[in-house]
């Protein structure tokens, strides 16, 4: 379904019954993302899953400054409000993880668990953002003079994804799939509105938030080990999981693994 929010349509679905657990994807994915890990949980939890802005059937607007991720995260509260729910557990991956990042920041009441997959806190310098900023800005003008399957099979092949290779070729062609029903004008904007470059640094915030919070990780995944453990040292409450034989996307790589430590981290195990 479609759920207005500050006036951008976004795509909304809702599978199972039981406590709400609300589902942030990654650059270049959309709630199917999620399709394994929602099979898994859906006889436990109301999963609900949010195609974010420039992604899937999420409407994909002109000006990348409505991209900005605090817009977002106001976007996903008024959705939350329109579904009649007043604290959610969250889970965000890669991008939807700074997103989830920004969300508890911003509102921490709402949130009940904080699950953050491959997830960054953003760069903590203003020289470090603005590099990341020109090379988001040259990978979005890249988008837009490509056609959508060029990017793609860019993307696919880039050094965080090596891991991927290893999967089914079913798998391979699902996660190709999904990322071919994105927009150029939808990517671009992303990169340029809520890039790594683009977004504030939420480092300085991680002391004052105190939801209970489970850092993922993939043991081939160095980069981001490494920040989910600076981010545990940070965080008043929170513990770091590094799952051995996986890369960036681990709810891709094991599914079930990943189903049963968020579903047992959520109830309390």
């Amino acid at each position: 379904m479609l759920i207005e929010a500050n006036e951008i349509d976004y795509y909304v679905e809702i599978v199972g019954e039981g406590e709400p657990l609300l589902f942030l994807h990654g650059f270049t994915g959309s709630s199917k993302s999620w399709k394994q890990i929602v099979s898994i949980l859906q006889s436990d939890f109301q999963c609900i899953l949010i195609d974010i802005i420039g992604h899937g059937m999420t409407d994909s607007p002109s000006d990348y400054k409505r991209y900005e991720i605090q817009k977002v995260a106001c976007d996903i509260l008024s959705i939350l409000d329109s579904l009649k729910i007043k604290t959610i557990n969250l889970v965000g991956y890669s991008m939807g993880g700074r997103l989830a990042i920004a969300i508890a920041t911003l509102y921490q009441n709402r949130i009940s668990k904080l699950i953050l997959e491959s997830s960054s806190p953003g760069l903590q310098t203003e020289e470090d953002r603005k590099t990341r900023r020109h090379a988001d800005e040259k990978l979005a003008m890249k988008i837009e003079k490509e056609d959508i399957e060029q990017f793609v099979h860019y993307w696919e092949n880039i050094p965080l994804f090596s891991s991927q290779k290893k999967l089914p070729l079913e798998t391979q062609f699902a996660i190709r799939n999904g990322r071919l029903s994105n927009s150029n004008i939808g990517l671009a904007n992303s990169l340029r509105g809520m890039g790594t470059g683009a977004q504030d640094s939420y480092w300085g915030h991680l002391s004052q938030l105190e939801i209970p919070t489970l850092l993922l990780c993939g043991q081939l995944d160095e980069k981001f080990c490494k920040i989910a453990e600076s981010m545990k040292n940070q965080l008043p409450n929170a513990r770091k999981i590094e799952i051995n034989g996986a890369g960036h996307a681990i709810h891709v790589e094991n599914p079930k693994f990943f189903g049963k430590i968020v579903s047992e981290f959520v109830n309390g195990h």
